[in-house]
């Protein structure tokens, strides 16, 4: 009999592991169907249905891994924000030396001028409306606001015992912010490049 329940459980086992794979692989497509369609379509046309179809698979799937729309478009932009700033560490493994300044401030300006940002900017609007949305919106973002400036002080090379240094650090997020917001209706490149030698010039002067 041990023999047999062995042979069942390691079967029960093998059958488990697919459905995981696939069931993280479905909720994996659902996360990245959300964020295109919030940054498409914005948070009125964006629901459950249409990023479920976008992602190819059923809406009964989708709700048994997000019960609410609030529960998917707040997953959906936390996972593209972890996975952005896991992109951004990646490219400077080894860290950034000082004359890398500049690559920190182009690579921190592209986090928003992205679909993420186009898709949580889209939240925000929708969150500033929803009370029960906004609760969640700003525990988000100010997790990701963390992490994105910790990462900006660690590429940067920032003492943030030396007085300005964290504000100087935080400025720079705020206008790359400013810039996201500013290539959202026409292609702001030519002076979105002009600004971000500027601050890598002045970053050079104020955290050297």
């Amino acid at each position: 009999m041990g023999g047999v329940s062995g042979a069942v459980n390691a079967a029960d086992r093998a059958e488990r592991v697919p459905k995981q794979d696939r069931s993280r692989a479905t909720r994996q497509r659902l996360l990245e169907a959300a964020v295109a369609c919030l940054a498409e379509r914005g948070w009125a046309g964006s629901t459950v249905t249409v990023v479920a179809e976008h992602a190819g698979v059923s809406r009964g799937a989708a709700q048994h891994h997000f019960p609410t729309r609030e529960d998917l478009f707040t997953a959906a932009v936390e996972y593209v924000a972890e996975e952005r700033s896991t992109a951004l560490r990646a490219l400077f493994p080894e860290g950034a030396a000082a004359d890398d300044r500049r690559a920190v401030v182009a690579a921190l300006v592209d986090l928003y001028t992205g679909p993420l940002f186009r898709a949580a900017l889209h939240l925000w609007v929708a969150a500033s409306n929803e009370e029960q949305l906004r609760e969640r919106v700003t525990e988000l973002e100010a997790r990701v606001g963390r992490e994105t400036h910790r990462i900006a002080v660690d590429l940067l090379g920032a003492d943030e015992t030396r007085p300005g240094a964290r504000e100087t650090v935080q400025g720079l997020l705020d206008m790359a912010r400013g810039l996201g917001l500013a290539n959202l209706l026409t292609d702001d490149a030519a002076r979105r490049e002009r600004v971000v030698e500027q601050w890598a010039r002045l970053l050079d002067a104020a955290l050297a």
